[in-house]
């Protein structure tokens, strides 16, 4: 009896110690688990390529003015001739953020290290293009404004770059005229997440968007067919903003959970398609439109100069674009590409590419 009681007792001992060990898994589990959903939506929109700068072992420093350019792998040459704008007409330290996608980053760094832009400091970040699941409808007049990069300017925050207050954003057809730091130090009105350029704040624009029947309202971007958008309360004649230049506050970015209503608009109009087919084309505007109307504070519109790409016959007065801070090509008309008009201004700042494998359309 003797014996079996303590076959009985060790029994149990090895019982009680198999159930602590449970429940420590299960305990660490959980802790798992809530950590990484805290962790997860950064970990979805980015993998990081790892800092690589042109000054061995130099770091971000409070003083460098961040600037973000997504760089797409035909488009390379493109976002080059960005960076080197921004680099070569600012006093300012500059560090810049260049997002792509893996095919892409071997190019990129290749692209840089061979030319004179090896001494600037920049960062390579590959988007994982797995986030926009189900938040892009594919139909669109213009595939290429469906391409994942387009998106990365929704998700700021979740880059990485946290360390930085505020952000420039910068899409690849544009050229810097200006020192980036007076576009930088703009003072953003209290609570206000961003800065845009109004589409109605240039006059001498105007006569040439209506001569290429460009849309500068919400109407030309939203369905205002649909009920949902009615809801909004936005009239249709309010002037629209170009987020193809940008300046963010971070901080208020979070604090509003932008990047949250910006996927919510995306969300809807997979199901409902409110904007997808409207005039303007391309889904990463509306939702900007949406979630920043009346909430953002304008930039000087010299430092967006823009529709440049729209028609390749419609020209701007040369002493115009002297004074332009900012020139942005968007439209269909690229200028790495023919027909396009201003090419002598963008090929001022084009290097090319020492690889050979980004040329210009030239006839």
């Amino acid at each position: 009896m003797s014996c079996f009681y303590k076959m009985l007792m060790a029994s149990l001992r090895k019982i009680n110690r198999g159930l602590l060990i449970l429940l420590i898994i299960v305990a660490l589990a959980l802790l798992y688990k809530n950590t990484r959903l805290q962790t997860l939506p950064k970990d979805s929109v980015l993998k990081k390529d790892g800092a690589k700068t042109g000054v061995e072992d130099e770091k971000v420093s409070d003083t460098d003015i961040p600037v973000v350019i997504c760089a797409s792998e035909e488009r390379i040459g493109a976002a080059i001739a960005t960076i080197n704008s921004v680099y070569s007409n600012s006093r300012a330290s500059i560090f810049f953020y260049i997002v792509t996608l893996r095919d892409a980053i071997k190019k990129i760094r290749e692209y840089i290290e061979k030319t004179k832009l090896r001494k600037i400091k920049y960062k390579i970040l590959e988007f994982n293009p797995m986030v926009l699941k189900g938040k892009v409808n594919p139909d669109s007049s213009r595939p290429e404004l469906l391409h994942p990069l387009n998106f990365v300017r929704f998700y700021l925050p979740l880059l990485g770059i946290e360390n930085h207050a505020r952000i420039v954003y910068l899409d690849d057809d544009v050229i810097v005229q200006g020192d980036i730091q007076e576009l930088y130090n703009i003072k953003l009105k209290a609570g206000h997440a961003a800065a845009f350029a109004s589409d109605c704040d240039l006059p001498p624009t105007h006569e040439m968007v209506r001569s290429v029947g460009m849309q500068t309202t919400y109407m030309g971007f939203l369905d205002y067919r649909k009920e949902e958008v009615r809801e909004l309360g936005i009239n249709p004649s309010d002037c629209s903003f170009n987020p193809g230049v940008f300046v963010a506050d971070i901080g208020e970015w979070k604090k509003q959970k932008i990047t949250k209503q910006l996927e919510k608009w995306m969300a809807k109009n997979v199901r409902e398609n409110l904007y997808s087919s409207a005039m303007a084309g391309g889904v990463a505007t509306p939702p900007m439109l949406i979630v920043f109307h009346d909430k953002y504070t304008t930039i000087d519109p010299m430092w967006h100069v823009r529709h440049l790409g729209w028609s390749p016959d419609t020209h701007y007065p040369r002493s115009f674009l002297k004074d332009a801070r900012l020139l942005h090509w968007n439209g269909h008309f690229k200028p790495w590409n023919y027909p396009c008009v201003h090419l002598d201004i963008w090929e001022k700042w084009f290097i090319p590419d020492p690889t050979g494998r980004f040329t210009l359309v030239r006839p």
